[in-house]
């Protein structure tokens, strides 16, 4: 029997919930140490108290992680990662976005030849591995036939326009918050190039973006709309394979979807419900950075290019 996963969480805000949940699951790891700069208290992790530690520095000197997971702001990322790289060997999963601005990036770029970055670094984009969107991915990979991916309609609303001033301060905007769901979503269908026009409203509550594409050698383009200006969540997109007329419909709060052409009914997915929804994406999402070979949405390069399309907007305040 192999020894499970020494994993280190930094961060022990709402967003580690569902990382403890999902880890907890699992019988390959172990959970070594929690950090947190706040005055909160240690968390209990299978019935418990793993040690607790204010600064990243201490843990990373009592203990030796496999793994360390960042679930803190996210202008703390870049500074961070650096130092889990630099003072452990230990891989590094980073919450979406990666990093906050794109000198961020560029300082992570320039450890290339002081750390495996490629082999150690690894982004949260969890969204890239809801049901509804392996189901699709699988879909398109089994059918060639159907041509290239020719247009993408995206659109995600949350209803924090009901929390004022505060979603501001928490998520900033609708593209801040979503766009990285949005285009992390997309890498699991095509590959994307370049952010194409971009248009924030509402003071940064809504957001229109185009962005281009390549699926199977051809350009396409994805149109994603973002909005706090709602009394519900609802989160749906669209891709048109236009040379065979094949359109698939993925309902990502629900967790479901179809494709069809024309009035012909071709697939269709669905979910038992009893399996919430960030569980559903955080659990494959292991399964994955755990594995031998781990997706590439995951990768270092996939954040590079999601983070630099993502950043390419200007604030809409």
């Amino acid at each position: 029997m192999t020894d499970p996963v020494r994993v280190g969480l930094v961060g022990v805000g709402i967003i580690a919930e569902t990382h403890l949940a999902v880890l907890a699951e699992r019988d390959d790891v172990a959970l070594e140490f929690t950090v947190d700069s706040r005055p909160v208290g240690p968390v209990e992790f299978r019935g418990a108290t793993p040690p607790h530690y204010r600064d990243l520095t201490q843990a990373l000197d009592a203990h030796r992680p496999d793994l360390v997971v960042l679930t803190t702001p996210t202008e703390t990322h870049a500074e961070l990662t650096v130092l889990a790289l630099l003072q452990s060997t230990a891989r590094v999963l980073v919450e979406k976005p990666l990093v906050h601005d794109l000198a961020s990036l560029a300082g992570l770029r320039e450890l290339d030849g002081k750390a495996d970055i490629r082999g150690r670094v690894f982004t949260a984009h969890h969204f890239a591995f809801s049901p509804e969107v392996d189901w699709a991915a699988e879909l398109l990979a089994a059918n060639p036939d159907w041509g290239p991916v020719t247009a993408i309609t995206s659109a995600f609303y949350d209803p924090y326009v009901l929390r004022g001033p505060e979603a501001f301060a928490s998520y900033v905007s609708s593209w801040m918050d979503s766009g990285v769901n949005q285009l992390s979503m997309l890498t699991r269908f095509v590959e994307l190039t370049e952010l194409t026009s971009a248009q924030q409203a509402d003071g940064g509550a809504s957001a229109w973006c185009t962005v281009g594409f390549r699926s199977r050698g051809e350009a396409g383009s994805a149109r994603l709309r973002s909005s706090w200006l709602t009394g519900s969540s609802s989160k749906e997109s669209s891709l048109v394979l236009g040379r065979s007329g094949v359109e698939i419909w993925i309902d990502h709060t629900a967790m479901t979807g179809f494709a069809a052409r024309g009035g012909e009914l071709l697939a269709v997915f669905g979910n038992d419900g009893r399996t919430p929804r960030k569980v559903a994406h955080y659990r494959p999402l292991y399964a994955s950075l755990l594995s031998d070979r781990p997706d590439p949405v995951l990768g270092f390069d996939a954040a590079a290019t999601i983070t630099a399309i993502h950043r390419a907007v200007p604030e809409g305040r």
